[in-house]
């Protein structure tokens, strides 16, 4: 009786599979990565937008809390912008050219956020500074504060002399936002 031989079976890939395998994958991450970037901007943009919304409500707070006026002021430095909350008069605590916070004349640093450039989200008013009021938590100047992504999506957050906060998007400039 005589014995077929059967065929090995073959393990692994050809060099040739490997790379239409490789050359398939760069292509879907090369596809994905943008809208990766775009989601990271949406998530940042909306995360420093939230962070702000929460600052001033604290700043609001903090004014009634202590009973003396609190003070949200916003700078801009070299290296992007910062967001200072404190007591005292606007002139007494700004940022350094690293966006690090400080103050002078007996004034409290309570809270402060630096906004890099480089983070690709920057935060700009067109106040420099705000006080909240301890006996009714009224706030002088109303302003407008911006949160700009290197999108150019943007946010606004516009405080009005009741010290409330209203947030919408210039032109719906930012998805799930109102225009404004």
């Amino acid at each position: 009786m005589q014995h077929k031989s059967f065929p090995k079976t073959q393990r692994g890939l050809t060099l040739i599979e490997a790379c239409a395998t490789l050359a398939i994958a760069s292509i879907l991450v090369g596809t994905a990565v943008p809208s990766f970037k775009g989601s990271i901007t949406k998530r940042l943009l909306d995360g420093s937008t939230g962070e702000l919304t929460t600052d001033l409500h604290f700043a609001r707070s903090a004014a009634v809390a202590r009973n003396e006026g609190v003070r949200v002021s916003f700078h801009t430095v070299a290296t992007g912008s910062c967001m200072v909350i404190h007591t005292g008069a606007t002139a007494d605590c700004g940022c350094d050219a690293e966006g690090v916070a400080q103050c002078t004349n007996g004034a409290q640093l309570i809270k402060s956020n630096y906004y890099s450039t480089s983070r690709g989200v920057g935060v700009t008013a067109n106040v420099a500074s705000m006080r909240f009021d301890p006996t009714n938590g009224t706030v002088t100047p109303a302003g407008t504060m911006r949160v700009s992504a290197s999108s150019g999506a943007q946010i606004n957050h516009v405080v009005n002399i009741m010290g409330r906060v209203r947030t919408c998007s210039p032109g719906g400039s930012a998805k799930g936002y109102k225009a404004c």
